[in-house]
């Protein structure tokens, strides 16, 4: 069971999804006559609260630490949890023709988790703040879906949706004169998604062997009958392809059934022994 290594990036992908849905913002400040004198984009990094406000407060000269400028984002992820509400069927799987076309790539259902990020806003000013959270909430009602391609070599994409669950704020200014003003906005956010187990390959079934039996007395049953009687009819089922790559069910006309690929439009021959004759 854990002797299979396999790593598909998602929780990465998840991160950095994340992230990306916050790293264009920019606000304008404005003079008394209503026109811009300055366009700030807003940097996002990835990092807690704490280690923000630690670099907002360094002295620049202090093993060469170098203060940061306000405004700026910053996010991180808190944990995970499992949501049982999403299950999907365990023995459910996607599909597809391998590379070879002679083998089919399987992966079963994902697991849902719930991965929840906080996003913090950290600015000098109160309108420098409102400036930011509203080009984020009209956004969120109160979620944004984003649809993303988790599983390339299974063509396997989700849509991944972003939960905005609370906003609330803190003031770090002290009041002393020499202390700097931070006030953040802090956004909680828990993000809909799912994570997926190994690979793995089969090789494509091109014929099919049954017999069937007709049940014995005294009791009928079909235990008495396999082993103990001879089978009544015999049927073998394989792939049929013209040479022009149309399907048929007729065996003269088709090509070897060995040279039949698991993405050929292929039909079935069906062939029926009835042995009581």
């Amino acid at each position: 069971m854990f002797h299979q290594i396999f790593y598909f990036s998602t929780i990465r992908k998840y991160v950095t999804l994340f992230g990306t849905l916050f790293d264009a913002i920019s606000i304008r400040r404005t003079n008394s006559a209503g026109q811009m004198t300055e366009l700030i984009k807003v940097p996002i990094t990835y990092g807690p609260k704490d280690k923000m406000l630690a670099r907002l407060n360094a002295d620049p000269g202090l093993d060469r630490q170098t203060a940061i400028q306000l405004p700026i984002m910053a996010f991180e992820m808190l944990g995970l949890t499992y949501d049982g509400n999403r299950k999907l069927p365990t023995t459910g799987r996607s599909s597809v023709i391998s590379s070879d076309a002679n083998s089919l790539s399987y992966q079963y259902n994902p697991v849902p988790y719930n991965f929840n990020f906080k996003l913090y806003v950290m600015v000098k000013n109160a309108e420098d703040g409102t400036k930011i959270i509203e080009q984020i909430l009209p956004y969120f009602t109160p979620d944004w879906t984003t649809t993303v391609n988790l599983i390339p070599e299974m063509n396997i994409t989700h849509e991944i949706p972003l939960i905005l669950n609370n906003i609330s704020t803190e003031d770090a200014y002290e009041g002393g004169f020499k202390e700097r003003r931070s006030l953040t906005w802090i956004l909680d956010f828990t993000m809909k998604a799912f994570i997926y187990g190994p690979i793995k390959t089969q090789k494509t079934i091109k014929f099919t062997n049954t017999a069937f039996y007709t049940p014995s007395v005294p009791d009928g049953q079909l235990s008495t009958a396999v082993g103990n009687t001879m089978a009544v009819t015999y049927t073998t089922i394989q792939p049929g392809l013209t040479a022009n790559g149309q399907p048929t069910s007729n065996a003269a006309l088709s090509i070897d059934p060995n040279l039949i690929i698991a993405s050929d439009d292929y039909g079935y021959v069906i062939d029926t022994e009835d042995l009581t004759i």
